[in-house]
């Protein structure tokens, strides 16, 4: 079995507030930490009152001080969001604080809306066109300074801190490959070009000072539980979450409720939808579907998600996927 990571969106539940849920977060990276997970990742969204992650590298500086060993990243930074010498100060900061476990994968979607998107940036100038370039500039701003170089990231400059680049389409594959750099691939939301957007990027794959060989992460939805009755019940809050968000009604993330005639499962789970890849399940359920999903598409890691309504709920969910790796890895 390849090694699991978690990717939270630190979702603020109905009810509930931001400080609960970046709390929720900290204590579920503790949780991953102690059972082995390899990166505890956090995503950046604005305007989204079901999310808490907006400001990424401060939420990753908190779920920090409560963990040891666990990598830390992002999942990412919206790139087009920010100067690209802001996001190496930050996670050279990062990087400085904990060193040798910080990540930043970095994305060209804005992570909101447009007229969202306009008020982080002022204007729309550049945006994700300016992707390939800012990402360079980030590149350039993290390795060892050039001699007389003007402008350096203090923090940041030769950190060196690992970037990834994120992606749902043959654009973000091309680029990972072009610059030689690892790839996380949005599967557990956009699973549709998922095969093609694994092999062009390992067909396509340049060595660099990055890694001499590609390294393909996919993000699952994976909601596990004591049975599969209980499972999908729990899955129903990001189901319900999914369908609000295509309706542009996103909000909290609600409780979840009986799926009666399979409605949400119609809406969500048909072949190509968002949620088509998820695997929900008991143990045995989930021991299945991690498998074949991992035989089925050979990543090099696999980084699990799942926005579960009840916080020990999510925990017991990672024990039990955690708990399939172990026994793919005794089983090999």
């Amino acid at each position: 079995m390849v090694p699991l990571s978690v990717l939270d969106l630190s979702p603020i539940v109905q009810g509930g507030g931001p400080g609960q849920s970046l709390r929720a977060s900290r204590a579920l990276a503790r949780a991953a930490e102690g059972l082995g997970y390899k990166r505890y990742w956090l995503a950046e969204h604005h305007n989204m009152t079901g999310i808490a992650s907006a400001a990424t590298a401060v939420a990753l500086a908190y779920v920090g001080e409560g963990t040891s060993t666990i990598r830390l990243g992002a999942g990412g930074v919206m790139l087009p969001n920010h100067a690209p010498l802001i996001i190496a100060e930050q996670f050279g900061t990062l990087e400085a604080i904990y060193p040798g476990r910080i990540d930043l994968g970095v994305g060209r979607a804005p992570g909101t809306d447009q007229l969202t998107a306009r008020a982080l940036r002022r204007n729309l100038a550049g945006g994700v066109d300016q992707f390939p370039q800012d990402v360079m500039e980030l590149l350039a701003f993290l390795q060892d300074p050039q001699p007389g170089q003007a402008i350096r990231a203090v923090p940041g400059s030769g950190s060196k801190v690992p970037v990834w680049v994120l992606g749902s389409s043959l654009f973000g594959a091309q680029l990972a490959a072009a610059l030689g750099l690892p790839f996380a691939f949005a599967s557990h939301f956009a699973p549709q070009m998922l095969d093609e957007a694994a092999a062009v990027y390992r067909a396509q794959f340049t060595p660099s000072q990055f890694g001499e060989r590609p390294y393909l992460m996919l993000g699952l939805n994976l909601v596990a539980a004591d049975t599969d009755e209980e499972a999908r019940f729990l899955f129903t809050s990001l189901q319900q979450a999914f369908i609000n968000l295509h309706r542009g009604q996103p909000g909290p993330l609600p409780p979840p409720r009986e799926d009666v005639d399979g409605v949400l499962a119609a809406a969500t789970t048909a072949p190509g939808s968002p949620l088509s890849k998820a695997v929900v399940g008991g143990p045995e359920t989930v021991r299945a579907g991690l498998a074949a999903f991992v035989a089925r598409h050979a990543p090099d890691e696999v980084i699990v998600t799942a926005q579960i309504f009840d916080q020990a709920k999510r925990v017991r969910s990672l024990e039990i996927a955690a708990q399939a790796r172990d026994a793919a890895a005794v089983a090999a």
